[in-house]
């Protein structure tokens, strides 16, 4: 493993320990050359999944986005990393799982949306808000009257 401080080529592993709910594993490490300390993640990646966006347009599935708009969604929540990391690990097995080669980007929104909606409403309404392309104040109201409706989380 290269070393992000100096670049050498090889580094000694200190420790390993599960991660996210048993589907990663952290490993602390320390560089042979400049002694540096610092932390990878090592997750089982079933298949290459291709997302078909709007448009067609294909990009390959990537974690860190789906990690980063939740984030985003659940920003000053309360909520625990480790709740958020179970999600993105729990959407990452089903579309790896699917048995698809491609998979459309609203299924994996879908996902979201009903992960976010069994952790906090707040967050569930901030997605729902940018991925449904909520317009105007109204569609705030109509979508939040359905979550109260629903008894959503939160």
């Amino acid at each position: 493993m290269r070393c992000p401080f100096c670049a050498h080529d090889d580094s000694q592993v200190k420790d390993s320990r599960p991660a996210e709910d048993s589907t990663a594993i952290r490993r602390r490490r320390q560089c042979e050359s400049c002694g540096a300390r610092f932390t990878t993640f090592e997750r089982v990646q079933l298949r290459d999944v291709t997302v078909v966006k709007s448009g067609d347009r294909r990009e390959p599935f990537d974690r860190r986005k789906l990690e980063q708009s939740i984030t985003l969604a659940v920003r000053k929540r309360g909520i625990e990393q480790e709740r958020i990391d179970q999600l993105v690990s729990g959407i990452q097995r089903q579309v790896e799982t699917s048995g698809e080669s491609e998979v459309p980007s609203a299924r994996i929104g879908e996902m979201v949306m009903e992960g976010l909606r069994q952790i906090d409403s707040v967050a569930y309404i901030r997605f729902a808000s940018v991925y449904r392309d909520f317009g105007e104040a109204r569609d705030f109201e109509e979508f939040a009257s359905n979550v109260r409706d629903f008894g959503g989380a939160g």
